[in-house]
Order: C-alpha cells, then sequence, then structure tokens
C-alpha cells in the first residue's frame, strides 16, 4: 500500500486504494463493450475475429498502463469508435485498401504523433480546424456508427428507388434488436453504470432460447494472435493514395485524444488554470499505444470519454487506469462469451447478416456524439453549411475522409466569397486545396 501511495500519490489527490479500485471496475464496465464490437467491426475488412479480440485487449491494457504510468491519469486508453469504422468501412471496404496496408497507415499516423511531440504541429492542428468543422466530424462520426447500427439491427434495409427503407419488424432478429435497443435506453436514462454492457448480456440470454445465438461458453483458452501480429505493411500505406488516409487517421487520434483528456482531466479537477499537467505524456501514451496496437492487430486506440464513469466513483489517479488495465487482460479468457455476444445471425443463405445484440450500444453511440452541434452557429451560412455537408456526407458515404474534405473544402470556399477570408487558418486552405487536388487527379 505505500508503494501505491508513494507511486500515485493518492493522499495528494484525495483518494484511496479502495476508492481508485472501484473507480477502474467501474471504467471497464462502461468500455468493456468494445470487446464484443472491435471483433465484429474489424472483421467486416477481412480481418480474423478472435486474434483482433486479443488485440485488442492486450492494446487497451498496454495503453492504459501507459497511461497510468507516465502521466497518472485515471483514464482508459482503447480501440476508438469512429476510428474502427473510418478503418473497416470507408479506408477497406470501400477503398479496397488491403487491411494490412491499412493497419500499416495507422501505424504511420501513431508515429507522426510520437515523433511531432515537441515541434508544436499537433497544437497548430487543433488551432486550425474551426470549432464548427470540430463538433461536425464529431457528430458525423455519430450518425456513421448509429447507421451501420440501424443496419446491424435490420432496421434499415436496402430499397430499390430509395435507397434504403424500414425492415421487417415482424422478424426475431430485428424485433429482439429493438427490445434490446429499449432496455439499453431505459438503462442510461437510469443511470446504470455499465448500460451497455448490461444491455448486451440480458439481450443475450433472450436471444439463446429463440435461437438467435449459439451458446459456445463463457471462459475459453485466449484466441491466437498470430493472424493479425506484425502483419501491418508499412511500405504499401507510403503509397500517393493513402496520404489522406494518413492525415484522418492521425487528426481523428489527435482530436479525439485531446478532447477527452480535457474533458476527463476537467471533470477529475485535474486542470490547473485552464491547463492540462503533464499533457504531453498522456498524449504520448495514446500515441505509443497506436503503434502498439497496429502491430499487434487493431486499429487506432485514444483516450476513452467513459473514463468520465470511474471519475464520478471517486478514480483521481493513475491506479484506477491500472485497474482496468487488468480487468481487459483478464477478458481474454472470454472469447466463447465474444462469440455469442458479438456473432452475426442470417435467417438463410445470401441473407444480410445481422448482428442484433451489439447494434443497439452503435445506435446509441450516435447519441453521444452529436450534442455539439449544438455549438454551431446554424444563422451564420459560412459556419452552418460547412458544418452541415461535413455531417450528412460522413453516413451516407460511409466515409468520414469524405466528410472532412467537403466540410474543408466548403468552409475555405465560403469564408473566402464572404469577404471573411482572415477567418479562417491559413491550414484550412492548405488542406482544402489537398483535398481538391485529391478529387481531381486521383482515383
Amino acid at each position: 500500500m505505500r508503494f501505491l501511495e508513494r507511486r500515485f500519490a493518492l493522499q495528494a489527490h484525495g483518494t484511496t486504494v479502495r476508492t481508485e479500485i472501484l473507480a477502474g471496475v467501474t471504467t471497464f464496465l462502461t468500455m468493456a463493450y468494445i470487446v464484443f464490437v472491435q471483433p465484429a467491426v474489424l472483421s467486416a475488412a477481412g480481418m480474423d475475429a478472435g486474434a483482433v479480440m486479443t488485440a485488442t485487449c492486450l492494446a487497451t491494457a498496454c495503453a492504459s498502463a501507459l497511461m497510468a504510468l507516465l502521466a497518472n491519469y485515471p483514464i482508459a486508453v482503447a480501440p476508438a469508435m469512429g476510428h474502427n469504422f473510418f478503418f473497416a468501412y470507408t479506408v477497406v471496404v470501400a477503398m479496397k485498401v488491403p487491411w494490412r496496408v491499412a493497419l500499416g497507415g495507422v501505424a504511420i499516423a501513431g508515429t507522426i504523433f510520437i515523433l511531432t511531440a515537441g515541434v508544436g504541429l499537433r497544437e497548430r492542428l487543433i488551432t486550425a480546424i474551426p470549432d464548427s468543422l470540430k463538433h461536425a466530424i464529431a457528430a458525423g462520426i455519430g450518425l456513421l456508427i448509429a447507421m451501420v447500427g440501424l443496419q446491424w439491427a435490420g432496421l434499415i434495409v436496402a430499397a430499390p428507388g430509395t435507397l434504403v427503407g424500414l425492415g421487417d419488424l415482424h422478424s426475431r432478429p430485428v424485433a429482439l434488436a429493438v427490445a434490446s435497443l429499449a432496455l439499453t435506453s431505459i438503462l442510461l436514462a437510469r443511470r446504470v453504470k455499465g448500460a451497455f454492457l448490461w444491455g448486451m448480456l440480458a439481450t443475450t440470454v433472450v436471444a439463446l432460447p429463440l435461437g438467435l445465438v449459439r451458446y459456445h461458453g463463457v471462459v475459453g483458452r485466449v484466441p491466437p494472435l498470430a493472424p493479425t501480429f506484425l502483419q501491418l505493411d508499412v511500405a504499401g500505406a507510403l503509397a500517393p493514395g493513402m496520404v489522406a488516409v494518413i492525415f484522418v487517421f492521425f487528426f481523428l487520434a489527435l482530436f479525439d485524444s485531446v478532447g477527452t483528456l480535457v474533458a476527463v482531466a476537467g471533470q477529475a479537477g485535474l486542470m490547473r488554470d485552464g491547463v492540462l499537467p503533464r499533457a504531453r505524456q498522456a498524449l504520448l501514451a495514446d500515441a505509443i499505444g497506436t503503434v502498439a496496437g497496429a502491430a499487434l492487430g487493431t486499429s487506432t486506440v485514444t483516450a476513452y470519454i467513459e473514463s468520465g464513469a470511474g471519475v464520478a466513483a471517486g478514480g483521481r489517479t493513475g491506479l484506477a487506469s491500472l485497474v482496468t488495465a487488468a480487468l481487459f487482460l483478464l477478458s481474454l479468457f472470454l472469447h466463447p462469451l465474444v462469440q455469442m455476444i458479438g456473432g452475426g445471425y442470417a435467417a438463410h443463405e445470401g441473407a444480410p447478416t445481422l448482428y442484433p445484440i451489439i447494434a443497439a450500444p452503435l445506435i446509441l453511440v450516435g447519441t453521444m456524439m452529436i450534442g455539439g452541434l449544438r455549438r454551431i452557429d446554424w444563422d451564420d451560412p459560412t459556419e452552418s453549411v460547412p458544418a452541415f455537408l461535413t455531417v450528412i456526407v460522413m453516413p451516407l458515404t460511409l466515409s468520414i475522409t469524405e466528410g472532412i474534405a467537403f466540410g474543408l473544402m466548403s468552409y475555405a470556399l465560403l469564408k473566402a466569397a464572404a469577404g471573411r477570408g482572415r477567418d479562417a487558418h491559413p491550414l484550412v486552405y492548405v488542406f482544402a486545396v489537398l483535398f481538391l487536388g485529391r478529387y481531381l487527379f486521383l482515383r
């Protein structure tokens, strides 16, 4: 206990070992859904689901431990929602980039994150992107995730003439997904910690007798990591067509990390005169975790906003993050449970695969990410039009890259056309020209 007191300065932070353990458990419960969701998402990119689960648990444990030891913050780090969809659906499925090359792009973005720690590039990027577009990007990613969740639930289906339409509400998997959405929403409304996790577990219990999932057990051997370990193709990621992809990987990691660190640290009372102490160490933990995660076989990792639940439970130091890291290591032995919860269901051969158990968390993540739209000046067309294009293009193209591109290009155009060119940072014009060139000269 004395070692823990000295290492994490518990008394100075007004906390105890017991409180930190409780906070770490609370954070784990609120973010454990990523263990079930990540394999399902990356398997759409052709990756081995078992290996992705192992990589996810190891990368989360590694990055969260680094956050604890380098920055002493009660903030857990794991593969980010939104980043995983960009990786799987935009880069691999839509752009037809091999997943090994995409992993190489993640590693390069993480390495740039590490190497630019002392040159101010990260700070310049944060300053350059207009606040309206920052809020719009977060909301657009939330809508993209929600749209995939609605498809996985069977609530949205392909429809000739209108592109999409309402699914069959009388089918068992769709009805189960709707029930899961209702239950999880109620748990969230009642402020139940770990609402996503409890909602998925309850839905699984209902799905078993209905034959919508197959019982695989709860505890089993750790899935082999070999199918994804060191499979990243860094050389392939250096191709010209990957420049925009790496930029988005880098930008999203920076945007998410800084936003989450400031939000959770502010909630914990760790900010000092508006400045986050040890911010460089915290961002370094994110960056190293991303490179390690790419080597293991998972998408970009970043600080998790769900850590706020642990802070609300009293967490104030990195000891809470160490507890969360340890629990993710224990999760390695839950592969049979992950197979049940994250497995897909198809009514017959050729039917679209549905994921009724994990659909609800995806839909509800959208509600958590869209709130920033209230901070946009909707009465100013030079702000509202780029924000709207960013938000609407992402889910309709299933591409975060296209949403950011349309947002930056329209922002630069409208500010210049309105005679307010100086309102935009010079880097916005640089990015706008680069994206325009991408559309004109690259297929």
